[in-house]
């Protein structure tokens, strides 16, 4: 990590373990809190001595350097679910060992940036020795100047306010359905889709002893009016419509189905997959339906799972659906707040 100083961060409150979706709904609902404490930034300064370089903050032109643990690391990749087919990119890769890791365990390729030339050597120096040159590189690069556009999974250890200013970056340069995992530290207003807190003893810097993990996936944009057919319980197929406005990856509006009002439960885009779970009455009583369809451009087709059983029984046929009216999707501030 690398600072001029001390910071205040905020936690979204972190759970043994979540999926995207459960975690989306706590937080949609308003369940953030914060907490105040100590922080370091993960990019710069010389490296520890080699039995204490999990443990101990070395400073270096009044910046610290704090590695992440390995087990902090395996749990970043495995949430990030990174596989020989990704590139990664580690955004203050400090000894390198989230990239070596990625590319030793995974044979995933990437490449890593540090300010800290010194740092910045010994990540090559060690990909060399462990036989993944060929594989992962290191350069000694602002992070704001380098180009995110070929990542598949963006992994990061930075102060809250360095996540914050480069939050407009990753939206903006990252595919839809690009993964960003960090350590620590999150996006504010941005919720993460899953989050995972871990024990780690050796952890001596901000909330000593515990680790938290986030993954966000970036979303495309689902936002507008969508109108088509699609199977519903029963065995019938009627139109629908969906109304939706777009802030990050969650949606809100409302829904129809064969010209009358549903009740919109809960909604999100996930990369270019727009999710919207709904209630809607059949033969007299509600009826639970989830669409998972894939959007391309203005289209989009996909399937329907229909019951209030979990899981609920998948329906015949597909929703086919058109854009008829876009609108833009909230993706926080193009210039990041000071």
């Amino acid at each position: 990590m690398k600072s001029s100083g001390s910071a205040f961060r905020n936690v979204l409150p972190a759970v043994p373990s979540s999926g995207r979706r459960s975690a989306l709904f706590a937080l949609a609902a308003g369940s953030a809190g914060a907490v105040l404490g100590s922080a370091v930034h993960a990019q710069g300064a010389a490296r520890p001595p080699e039995a204490a370089r999990d443990a101990v903050v070395i400073r270096f032109d009044s910046s610290p350097y704090v590695p992440t643990p390995q087990k902090v690391v395996d749990e970043m990749l495995r949430m990030g679910r990174v596989g020989a087919k990704d590139f990664i990119v580690d955004l203050g890769s400090g000894d390198g060992r989230i990239i070596i890791t990625a590319a030793q365990r995974l044979s995933a390729r990437g490449f890593g940036v540090d300010l800290d030339p010194e740092l910045v050597r010994q990540a090559n120096a060690l990909a060399k020795q462990e036989g993944v040159a060929d594989r992962v590189e290191f350069f000694q690069r602002d992070i704001f100047k380098t180009d995110l556009t070929k990542a598949d999974v963006v992994t990061m250890y930075l102060l809250p306010e360095v996540n914050m200013m480069a939050r407009p970056k990753l939206l903006a340069e990252l595919r839809p359905g690009a993964r960003v995992v960090t350590h620590d530290y999150h996006f504010e207003d941005w919720l993460p889709d899953e989050r995972i807190t871990l024990d780690v003893p050796e952890k001596k810097v901000g909330t000593p002893g515990l680790a938290y993990v986030y993954l966000w996936i970036v979303p495309g944009q689902g936002a507008g009016r969508w109108q088509g057919k699609m199977p519903v319980a029963g065995g019938q197929v009627l139109p629908v419509e969906f109304n939706l406005e777009q802030r990050f990856q969650i949606m809100t509006g409302s829904v129809s189905v064969g010209g009358k009002p549903a009740k919109l439960v809960f909604a999100e885009m996930i990369g270019n997959d727009l999710s919207v779970i709904f209630s809607t009455e059949v033969g007299g009583r509600q009826v639970r339906h989830e669409l998972l369809a894939t959007t391309r451009g203005d289209a989009a087709t996909g399937t329907v799972r229909a019951g209030n059983e979990t899981p609920a029984p998948l329906l015949q046929g597909q929703a086919v659906l058109s854009r008829t009216a876009r609108r833009a999707a909230y993706l926080g501030e193009a210039v990041p707040s000071k």
